[in-house]
């Protein structure tokens, strides 16, 4: 019996031992993993800080960078800026000195014109003279004719009469028509440099205003037919009318540029005649460019002989009309 109770108890302290083991086991294991994970976590934690400290400075050198670039860019910019302000000022410049060669080459062509005009007049006084000449001639002459052909003395001073005025209209008529032609052609000759200086004068201040048209266009899709496969339908406008078409980013609308008022209006009408016929190629583009050609100087002419006939003018040579 008492061996039994001994059994008893040394197996219950056994198991109680066994227990006191395993749990002390267990919770010394356990607290060595929690300081593993905790050692790991704190690893971990230091290992992010690391990478968001290096994603820190190479966002900083990164910013820095671009803020470099850009001050770079701005700066190089503002050089090409003024650079071109140079440019442009050294072009004005050199315009204006043009300008004042070409106003002096205007005075002495208008110096030399004065000259040919007292020339022109020194020659029709000559020619008067040479008249006066011819009559005292014709007393000799009409004298030879009678004792030649026993004519009259009347007789002989008409026959010679009627040549000599026949041969003096006829002379007369030929420096007539000399004069009237270097007239026009000096005239139309400076009036073309007089109004060339006065565009290249002041074109800088006016050219917007004076030299650009504007044709609307039902949608911007319209660009590209205007264009023309390679460009082909706007070369060959340009190339009809001698007129610049810009087709920028303004929407619906076509710019066009060019110092003669009468070839911009010609390209004008005849682009919104393609746009609303709506055949656009070479072919089509030359027929309509030359139709509205025709149409815009018969216009012009049929304006200038209703301003000659307002005016009261007379004996106009049809080519200043």
């Amino acid at each position: 019996m008492n061996s039994s109770v001994l059994l008893i108890v040394v197996a219950a302290a056994g198991l109680v031992a066994g227990f006191l083991s395993a749990y002390f086991y267990y919770k010394v294991s356990t607290s060595k993993k929690i300081e593993e994970v905790e050692g790991q976590a704190r690893q971990l934690l230091q290992n992010a800080q690391k990478e968001a400290d290096t994603i820190k400075k190479e966002a900083q050198l990164e910013a820095r960078d671009t803020s470099l670039r850009i001050k770079s860019e701005a700066e190089r910019e503002l050089k090409e800026r003024r650079a071109e302000l140079n440019q442009l000022d050294k072009r004005l410049r050199q315009r204006e000195e043009m300008f004042d060669r070409k106003i002096d080459q205007f005075d002495k062509k208008e110096y030399n014109f004065g000259k040919k005009e007292r020339d022109l007049n020194s020659r029709e006084k000559a020619l008067q003279d040479k008249e006066r000449d011819s009559e005292a001639i014709l007393k000799k002459q009409s004298e030879a004719l009678e004792q030649i052909s026993h004519m009259s003395m009347e007789e002989a001073k008409a026959e010679l009469l009627t040549r000599i005025e026949n041969e003096s209209r006829y002379e007369a008529a030929k420096i007539a028509k000399r004069i009237e032609d270097e007239a026009i052609e000096n005239a139309d000759r400076k009036s073309k440099e007089v109004l060339s200086l006065a565009v290249q004068r002041y074109s800088s201040e006016y050219v917007s205003d004076h030299t650009i048209s504007t044709v609307s266009l039902p949608s911007d899709e319209m660009k590209g037919r205007i264009i023309g496969r390679e460009g082909r339908n706007i070369r060959a406008l340009e190339a009809a009318t001698g007129v610049e078409f810009i087709i920028d980013d303004t929407p619906e609308t076509v710019l066009l540029s060019c110092f003669d008022p009468v070839r911009r209006e010609i390209g004008r009408i005849s682009l919104e005649r393609l746009i609303g016929d709506g055949r656009i190629h070479p072919t089509r583009i030359e027929e309509i460019v030359e139709k509205v050609r025709k149409e815009i100087d018969a216009t012009i002419k049929e304006e200038g002989e209703k301003a000659i006939f307002d005016l009261g003018l007379h004996g106009i040579h049809p080519e200043l009309v």
